[in-house]
């Protein structure tokens, strides 16, 4: 048996230690990934606090993950953000804080390269479908495997490269200058929903 699923059946039964480990362990990893595609304190910090009580719920009828509790949070999350889209569009472009951090060693005109790199990217990454930007996101910048994205999303993990390899390609020619950004959907905070994920 993994530690993890040893967790999951702690959590099952409530213990209070195996909960407040998973939420020690997993909501900081939860928070950098809401304010990565959302940009905003304040609704990365009700994305974690959703996600939690979703999983509590979950649990307490019976639901939720047997394994993979990692993927399935991010599911969780992924869901109450995809909900968000739903809504109305957000004030200001969507910003990817990619937490990119300049050599304090490198020469000023290389860190003025890089910067302008970072930048590029951040837009580039912004111009993706949703879906696009899920998997690169969960791929590149939170470590996920194929198979763990696969879970958190809900899809087939030939469907994941296949995403993965769009996206790619569609950031290659964003880069080069020669793709269209996507028209962005809106994104705001979803309304107050508790509902069990299973």
């Amino acid at each position: 048996m993994t530690d993890e699923v040893a967790l999951l059946r702690r959590a099952r039964q409530f213990d209070e230690q195996a909960l407040a480990e998973i939420y020690d362990t997993l909501s900081p990893a939860i928070y950098a990934y809401a304010m990565r595609l959302l940009g905003d304190v304040e609704l990365a910090e009700d994305c974690v606090a959703e996600t939690f009580s979703r999983f509590l719920t979950a649990v307490s009828f019976g639901g939720g993950p047997r394994d993979y509790l990692k993927a399935y949070l991010y599911r969780v999350a992924h869901n109450w953000i995809t909900d968000g889209y739903r809504h109305a569009r957000p004030e200001s472009p969507l910003e990817l804080n990619l937490e990119l951090t300049a050599d304090e060693n490198a020469e000023p005109h290389t860190s003025v390269v890089d910067e302008m790199e970072r930048q590029e990217l951040r837009a580039a990454l912004a111009l993706l479908t949703p879906e696009q930007r899920q998997v690169v996101t969960l791929k590149y910048l939170e470590n996920l495997d194929n198979a763990e994205i696969a879970e958190a999303l809900q899809k087939p993990v030939g469907a994941i490269k296949s995403l993965q390899h769009r996206a790619l390609a569609t950031l290659r020619r964003i880069l080069e200058g020669n793709e269209m950004p996507v028209e962005e959907p809106p994104i705001t905070k979803p309304t107050a929903k508790r509902e069990s994920t299973t």
